[in-house]
Protein backbone atom coordinates (compact mmCIF):
# COMPACT_ATOMS: atom_id res chain seq x y z
CA UNK A 1 0.00 0.00 0.00
CA UNK A 2 2.64 2.60 0.96
CA UNK A 3 4.33 1.85 -3.09
CA UNK A 4 0.80 3.03 -4.13
CA UNK A 5 0.50 5.86 -2.25
CA UNK A 6 4.33 6.97 -3.53
CA UNK A 7 3.30 6.69 -6.88
CA UNK A 8 -0.11 8.43 -6.34
CA UNK A 9 1.84 11.31 -4.84
CA UNK A 10 4.64 10.81 -7.67
CA UNK A 11 2.16 11.41 -10.21
CA UNK A 12 0.61 14.31 -8.92
CA UNK A 13 3.53 16.72 -8.21
CA UNK A 14 5.61 15.39 -11.78
CA UNK A 15 3.23 18.38 -13.21
CA UNK A 16 4.17 21.49 -10.94
CA UNK A 17 7.65 19.70 -10.87
CA UNK A 18 8.10 20.03 -15.16
CA UNK A 19 6.43 23.55 -14.80
CA UNK A 20 8.79 24.43 -12.45
CA UNK A 21 11.79 24.05 -14.73
CA UNK A 22 10.34 25.05 -18.43
CA UNK A 23 12.29 27.87 -19.96
CA UNK A 24 10.54 30.96 -20.54
CA UNK A 25 8.47 31.33 -17.36
CA UNK A 26 8.29 34.50 -15.59
CA UNK A 27 10.79 35.28 -13.16
CA UNK A 28 9.05 35.23 -9.36
CA UNK A 29 9.63 39.06 -8.34
CA UNK A 30 13.37 39.63 -7.34
CA UNK A 31 14.19 35.59 -7.68
CA UNK A 32 18.15 36.57 -6.71
CA UNK A 33 16.88 37.77 -3.54
CA UNK A 34 18.45 36.16 -0.16
CA UNK A 35 15.98 35.48 2.69
CA UNK A 36 16.00 37.58 5.11
CA UNK A 37 15.33 36.53 8.98
CA UNK A 38 12.26 35.75 10.43
CA UNK A 39 10.56 38.88 12.45
CA UNK A 40 7.38 39.64 13.93
CA UNK A 41 5.54 43.54 13.96
CA UNK A 42 3.72 43.81 17.12
CA UNK A 43 -0.11 44.48 17.17
CA UNK A 44 -0.58 48.15 16.95
CA UNK A 45 2.64 49.27 14.47
CA UNK A 46 3.93 48.96 11.54
CA UNK A 47 6.83 47.19 9.95
CA UNK A 48 9.93 49.66 10.49
CA UNK A 49 7.86 51.40 13.29
CA UNK A 50 6.50 53.32 10.21
CA UNK A 51 3.05 54.84 10.27
CA UNK A 52 1.09 55.13 7.58
CA UNK A 53 -2.67 56.36 6.87
CA UNK A 54 -5.60 56.56 4.47
CA UNK A 55 -6.98 59.58 5.63
CA UNK A 56 -7.61 59.36 9.40
CA UNK A 57 -7.31 55.50 8.97
CA UNK A 58 -3.99 53.79 10.39
CA UNK A 59 -2.93 51.89 7.37
CA UNK A 60 0.31 49.52 8.72
CA UNK A 61 3.02 47.91 6.42
CA UNK A 62 2.80 44.59 8.52
CA UNK A 63 4.98 42.68 5.61
CA UNK A 64 6.72 44.71 3.29
CA UNK A 65 7.61 44.19 -0.31
CA UNK A 66 11.79 44.63 0.72
CA UNK A 67 10.92 41.84 2.89
CA UNK A 68 9.65 39.34 0.29
CA UNK A 69 11.81 40.75 -2.82
CA UNK A 70 8.95 42.67 -4.64
CA UNK A 71 6.41 39.25 -4.17
CA UNK A 72 4.28 40.77 -1.86
CA UNK A 73 2.90 42.86 0.83
CA UNK A 74 0.47 42.60 3.81
CA UNK A 75 -1.06 45.82 5.30
CA UNK A 76 -3.55 46.26 8.91
CA UNK A 77 -6.24 48.69 7.98
CA UNK A 78 -8.23 49.93 11.31
CA UNK A 79 -10.92 51.87 9.51
CA UNK A 80 -12.18 54.70 12.09
CA UNK A 81 -15.38 55.83 10.43
CA UNK A 82 -17.58 54.22 8.01
CA UNK A 83 -15.95 54.87 4.19
CA UNK A 84 -13.98 53.63 1.74
CA UNK A 85 -12.17 54.13 -1.29
CA UNK A 86 -12.97 55.19 -4.47
CA UNK A 87 -13.92 52.75 -7.51
CA UNK A 88 -10.74 51.97 -8.76
CA UNK A 89 -8.59 49.12 -10.97
CA UNK A 90 -5.22 48.10 -9.80
CA UNK A 91 -3.56 46.87 -13.07
CA UNK A 92 -1.13 44.52 -12.28
CA UNK A 93 -1.55 43.49 -8.83
CA UNK A 94 -4.32 41.09 -7.23
CA UNK A 95 -5.86 41.81 -3.93
CA UNK A 96 -7.03 39.97 -1.31
CA UNK A 97 -8.61 40.97 2.03
CA UNK A 98 -9.49 39.14 5.35
CA UNK A 99 -11.72 41.00 7.85
CA UNK A 100 -10.91 41.18 11.90
CA UNK A 101 -13.85 43.35 12.74
CA UNK A 102 -16.19 45.18 11.20
CA UNK A 103 -19.04 44.68 8.50
CA UNK A 104 -18.07 45.96 4.61
CA UNK A 105 -19.15 46.23 1.39
CA UNK A 106 -17.25 45.09 -1.63
CA UNK A 107 -18.10 45.88 -4.75
CA UNK A 108 -15.90 44.02 -6.98
CA UNK A 109 -17.27 44.49 -11.20
CA UNK A 110 -20.32 43.55 -11.19
CA UNK A 111 -20.70 41.62 -7.88
CA UNK A 112 -21.57 43.03 -4.54
CA UNK A 113 -20.72 41.34 -1.51
CA UNK A 114 -21.03 41.50 2.25
CA UNK A 115 -18.05 40.55 4.20
CA UNK A 116 -17.84 40.16 8.19
CA UNK A 117 -15.02 39.04 10.61
CA UNK A 118 -13.61 36.05 9.53
CA UNK A 119 -14.33 36.38 5.61
CA UNK A 120 -11.96 36.60 2.82
CA UNK A 121 -12.33 38.39 -0.45
CA UNK A 122 -9.79 38.37 -3.79
CA UNK A 123 -9.64 40.67 -6.16
CA UNK A 124 -8.12 39.80 -9.36
CA UNK A 125 -5.69 42.25 -11.03
CA UNK A 126 -7.86 44.32 -14.07
CA UNK A 127 -11.37 44.11 -12.57
CA UNK A 128 -12.65 47.14 -10.85
CA UNK A 129 -13.69 47.19 -7.44
CA UNK A 130 -14.33 48.91 -4.08
CA UNK A 131 -15.37 48.72 -0.85
CA UNK A 132 -16.63 50.48 2.27
CA UNK A 133 -17.27 50.24 6.14
CA UNK A 134 -20.73 49.78 7.00
CA UNK A 135 -19.57 50.16 10.78
CA UNK A 136 -18.39 52.61 12.99
CA UNK A 137 -15.19 51.02 13.57
CA UNK A 138 -13.47 48.02 11.46
CA UNK A 139 -10.02 46.21 10.89
CA UNK A 140 -9.12 44.32 7.22
CA UNK A 141 -5.98 42.47 6.97
CA UNK A 142 -5.22 42.67 3.53
CA UNK A 143 -2.54 42.16 0.90
CA UNK A 144 -1.10 42.93 -2.59
CA UNK A 145 0.71 40.12 -4.74
CA UNK A 146 2.93 41.22 -6.65
CA UNK A 147 3.76 43.81 -4.34
CA UNK A 148 4.23 46.48 -6.67
CA UNK A 149 4.94 49.99 -5.33
CA UNK A 150 1.70 50.27 -3.23
CA UNK A 151 3.33 51.00 0.05
CA UNK A 152 4.89 53.92 -1.76
CA UNK A 153 1.68 55.13 -2.64
CA UNK A 154 0.32 55.23 0.76
CA UNK A 155 3.37 56.71 1.79
CA UNK A 156 3.51 59.70 -1.03
CA UNK A 157 -0.89 60.29 -0.82
CA UNK A 158 -1.60 63.72 -1.27
CA UNK A 159 -2.52 64.84 2.29
CA UNK A 160 -3.31 68.52 4.13
CA UNK A 161 -6.22 70.75 4.66
CA UNK A 162 -7.24 71.24 1.03
CA UNK A 163 -8.42 67.65 -0.44
CA UNK A 164 -6.17 66.75 -3.61
CA UNK A 165 -8.67 67.18 -6.87
CA UNK A 166 -9.24 64.23 -9.16
CA UNK A 167 -6.68 64.91 -11.51
CA UNK A 168 -3.88 64.89 -8.66
CA UNK A 169 -5.50 61.37 -7.56
CA UNK A 170 -4.92 60.45 -10.31
CA UNK A 171 -2.05 61.29 -11.55
CA UNK A 172 -0.68 60.02 -8.34
CA UNK A 173 -2.34 56.54 -8.57
CA UNK A 174 -1.14 56.30 -12.37
CA UNK A 175 2.68 56.60 -10.94
CA UNK A 176 1.69 53.54 -8.27
CA UNK A 177 0.04 51.00 -10.94
CA UNK A 178 -3.65 52.12 -9.89
CA UNK A 179 -6.69 53.91 -12.23
CA UNK A 180 -9.31 55.70 -10.97
CA UNK A 181 -12.51 54.80 -12.14
CA UNK A 182 -15.37 56.76 -10.26
CA UNK A 183 -16.30 57.82 -6.40
CA UNK A 184 -16.73 55.44 -3.53
CA UNK A 185 -19.67 53.72 -2.18
CA UNK A 186 -21.99 56.27 -0.59
CA UNK A 187 -21.90 55.82 2.90
CA UNK A 188 -25.08 54.58 4.72
CA UNK A 189 -26.28 56.05 8.17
Amino acid sequence: MKRRQFLVTALAATPAVALAALPGLPPLPDEAAAPGPAFVVGAGVGRFREKTLVGPNPNDIKISTRDTGGALSVFEYTGVAKGGPSLHVHLRQDEIFYVLAGEYLFVVGEETHQLRPGDTIFLPRQVPHTWTQLTDAGKLLYWLQPAGQMEDFFRTMPTGPTPPTLEQRQQHSLRYGMKYLGPPLPIKA
